[in-house]
């Protein structure tokens, strides 16, 4: 998928942000929601899906292997699925565009069904590494033939009957466990994954919901997490909550621009995924939950965020699996806090859609803030609440969360922030920038 001309966007401080917003669908919910819905017998409806391009990749490649999925203009998605075990062989390479979340699930789709797909992404995503889910998925009984470096372009011949096995993750992934989990749908027997640390646990309460037989146990070795194979998917309804991670920008802005009051509706609070509004509450952040419900085995809430000074913490590193795509955000906070943040703990963040590491202590040190490079995180000396110099153009390198990040850096800084190209915000949050016009003009 070419990506398409840069678009530079500049963002400069116009005030403080007053307003209620509605976030996307969450991403991780949704790509779920897809393939297991595509594999359900029967129609199933989505509503509240992300409509954002990753989201988009994965219906597209559920499609191209049989699944009828088609979207509506009032927001509903109805799917009618194939049946565990019907994939069909696609026509043509499924083009992942920037989602490594639907490469590496659905590798593990096809990994146990009698197919062969071949998967391709965009220039960013051709960099990530899929070595992590070769691995495990190979062991089931799958050949897979990846690029140098055990990369995108990657051939997964599916092995059926597959072979079940007992993984213990070497790094804290969810999209590991849950590439394993789906490939043992179609298993023979039970698959296990045992996770040292706990990830986000969206695979699990979904597979339950659609009538797998999933079982979760504590052990001394970590998580356990089963499922037994070959069963039958039921079609659901399901309503996707609003998506954390792109709370979190809202969070992050309402929390450093002062005089600001922001509303976010509808977010999802699951514990594996929360850690980024617990490390901002204990930055002195005043976040409140309103109304907290539950929505489809999902906690949910309406968060509204105050204006308050940060001080600096030293983030907990058990919190980094919850909030592993959350950390850009989170260092731009810290550079409005008093003291010096560390936050450390999150080796992942060097092979997402960037070194997300590197890329935001260059950004960062663009502004004129003051910060500390580690191979697993940033310490960051704040402003006490001051804005930051600003007035550097930034390198997004392709990423969604870089661009936007830097996009709530600028709502504080003394001279205009430049994101050399918001594009990328597209893959997960299309309404970014004018949702942010919305929140300045209601102050």
């Amino acid at each position: 998928m070419p990506h398409p001309p840069p678009r530079p966007i500049e963002i400069a401080a116009r005030g403080s942000l007053r307003g209620r917003v509605a976030v996307p669908g969450d991403k991780s919910i949704s790509h779920r929601a897809l393939m297991l819905a595509g594999l359900a017998v029967g129609e199933s409806r989505i509503e509240g899906l992300l409509e954002g391009e990753d989201v988009l990749a994965t219906a597209a490649a559920m499609r191209a292997m049989g699944a009828t999925v088609e979207g509506a203009d009032d927001g509903t998605w109805r799917v009618w699925g194939v049946g565990i075990g019907g994939l069909l062989q696609p026509a043509q390479a499924l083009d992942m565009g920037n989602s490594g979340t639907s490469t590496r699930l659905l590798a593990g789709l096809v990994a146990s069904h009698p197919i062969t797909a071949t998967f391709t992404g965009d220039a960013s995503l051709s960099k990530r590494p899929m070595a992590r889910v070769i691995e495990p998925l190979s062991l089931m009984g799958a050949d897979i033939t990846a690029s140098p470096g055990g990369r995108l372009p990657m051939m997964v011949r599916g092995l059926c009957p597959a072979v079940p096995i007992e993984y213990t993750l070497p790094v804290a992934s969810a999209q590991v466990k849950s590439a394993i989990l789906l490939a043992g749908l179609n298993t023979p027997g039970v698959t296990r994954v045992i996770e040292p640390v706990t990830t986000r646990d969206h695979s699990e309460r979904m597979l339950a919901g659609f009538g797998a037989a999933v079982t979760v146990e504590a052990s001394n070795r970590g998580r356990i997490v089963s499922i037994t194979g070959e069963a039958e998917l039921k079609p659901q309804h399901i309503v996707v909550p609003g998506d954390p991670s792109s709370a979190a920008f809202w969070a992050v802005a309402g929390s450093i621009v002062p005089g600001s009051e922001v509303t976010i509706a509808n977010v999802g609070l699951n514990p594996t995924r929360a850690g980024l509004f617990e490390a901002l509450r204990m930055m002195g952040a005043d976040i409140a939950e309103v109304d907290p419900r539950s929505v489809g085995g999902e906690p949910v809430a309406d968060l509204v965020v105050r204006h308050a000074p940060l001080r600096a913490i030293e983030a907990p590193p058990d919190l980094a699996p919850s909030m592993i795509d959350e950390y850009p955000v989170l260092f731009v906070a810290a550079a409005f806090a008093t003291g010096r943040t560390v936050a450390r703990g999150a080796h992942e963040l060097r092979v997402k859609e960037s070194d997300r590491i590197a890329a935001m202590a260059a950004a960062l040190g663009a502004c004129g803030v003051a910060v500390e490079e580690f191979e697993d995180g940033l310490a960051i000396t704040g402003t006490g609440g001051e804005p930051i110099p600003g007035g550097a153009t930034i390198a997004s390198l392709l990423d969604h969360r870089i661009a936007m990040a830097m996009a709530v850096a600028g709502l504080h800084a003394r001279a205009p922030i430049t994101i050399d190209d918001a594009t990328p915000v597209a893959t997960s949050y299309p309404g970014f920038f004018a949702t942010l016009d919305g929140l300045t003009e209601c102050a």
